[in-house]
């Protein structure tokens, strides 16, 4: 059996789960998710339709589209099969994870369309369709966390189904994730489902956050603001993940949530997710560096689980601990003029492009395989 790579050996040993931000057919049947369990601690995989698309563009394909293109599937019909297919073979693979940490880890998510993000019954319905599509213990249905999906994310979970919130920035939007998931488990247990089965993680993005305040930093500063505005650059993203840290302990240490537990509920999870760094002048493991504290999960992209596998650290808890730091800088930031409510929705709206673009070239590559294979 493969050796462990230390540095992410300990941070799976300091309570953070690895999870893998990539899956595609090449990487299943090469052995290559394999030799990620085995070396880099993965125990989880994400996906969304970027990931999607760029796996379906790629090799290991053909012969599913060609089977697909003989029945004359639709073009969506045929991105489910693809796609769901990919996930379920992901969860398979990672079964023995799956039952060794009691269904914990182990899990594969696949997102609904982005399309139904301000659909709340158009959302439920298909988070039913892929979950029984997939028909695996392990797979994790991926809900964005719009208004219309907080609704959806409650639906869900009261019909037992595991759920990753996807797309969250603020701290306001959090909260209401977090109360969105308690209310679908009082649901769920009101409906006679076994509620230690259901399982779920909430996708906070981190680098995406640093690169909006780091713009406004620097239109600010050249526009005659106080150069020491540009110590603060950098430090948003942790910072904002660390409050969000201090709402889960909150939420999750009270009275209404001990009540759940008591009857088997878990806690949900917050994941660390866009942890790929964007400025070159920042350490490449900055966002796993941070972010480093038990019950968490963080899905990396294969080239930050690189990275930290060559020189990450864990020299203890890193979220513990800072929350008055963070309360101090996006105060700060604030004070300057960067104002936190407006750098948030933007981010939720350009999220939603991005994914919608992504969607859409999803569906070009695939109209034109099938096209191919006619």
């Amino acid at each position: 059996m493969a050796t462990p790579v230390p540095s992410l050996q300990a941070l799976s040993h300091a309570g953070v789960s690895v999870w893998l931000d990539d899956l595609s057919r090449t990487r299943i049947t090469s052995g290559s998710l394999n030799d990620a369990i085995e070396t880099m601690s993965v125990v989880g995989v994400t996906t969304n339709p970027t990931i999607f698309a760029a796996a379906l563009a790629g090799d290991g394909y053909d012969e599913a589209v060609a089977e697909l293109a003989a029945k004359g599937v639709s073009v969506d019909e045929a991105i489910d099969v693809l796609t769901t297919q990919d996930v379920a073979e992901a969860c398979d693979i990672l079964l023995p994870v799956y039952q060794a940490t009691g269904g914990e880890d182990g899990r594969v998510s696949i997102e609904v369309p982005p399309h139904l993000a301000h659909d709340t019954e158009g959302t439920v319905e298909y988070a039913k369709k892929l979950h029984a599509m997939v028909d695996r213990d392990g797979v994790m249905i991926k809900i964005p966390a719009t208004e219309e999906g907080l609704l959806a994310i409650t639906r869900v979970i009261a019909e037992g189904i595991s759920v990753n919130v996807t797309l969250i920035f603020s701290l306001d939007r959090y909260r209401k994730v977090v109360e969105a998931y308690v209310n679908g488990l009082e649901r769920a247990r009101e409906q006679g489902h076994d509620i230690s089965s259901i399982r779920s993680v909430a996708s906070i993005f981190v680098s995406r956050v640093d690169t909006e305040f780091d713009n406004r930093i620097d239109e600010l500063v050249n526009s005659g603001a106080d150069k020491e505005l540009l110590e603060l650059k950098g430090r948003a993203g942790l910072a904002n993940c660390h409050l969000a840290h201090r709402i889960a302990s909150e939420i999750f240490d009270s009275e209404r949530f001990t009540v759940l537990a008591a009857a088997g509920a878990h806690k949900q999870r917050p994941l660390w997710a866009s942890t790929g760094t964007k400025n070159p002048q920042y350490s490449d493991t900055m966002y796993v560096d941070g972010l480093i504290t038990a019950d968490t999960v963080n899905t990396m992209p294969e080239k930050t689980m690189v990275a930290f596998a060559d020189h990450g650290e864990v020299n203890g808890d890193t979220v513990f601990g800072q929350y008055e730091e963070a309360d101090r800088i996006l105060d700060a930031l604030s004070v300057a003029g960067v104002h936190y409510g407006d750098v948030m929705e933007k981010l939720e709206r350009e999220g939603l492009e991005k994914f919608d673009a992504s969607w859409n070239e999803l569906v070009e590559t695939v109209t034109t395989a099938l096209e191919k294979a006619k």
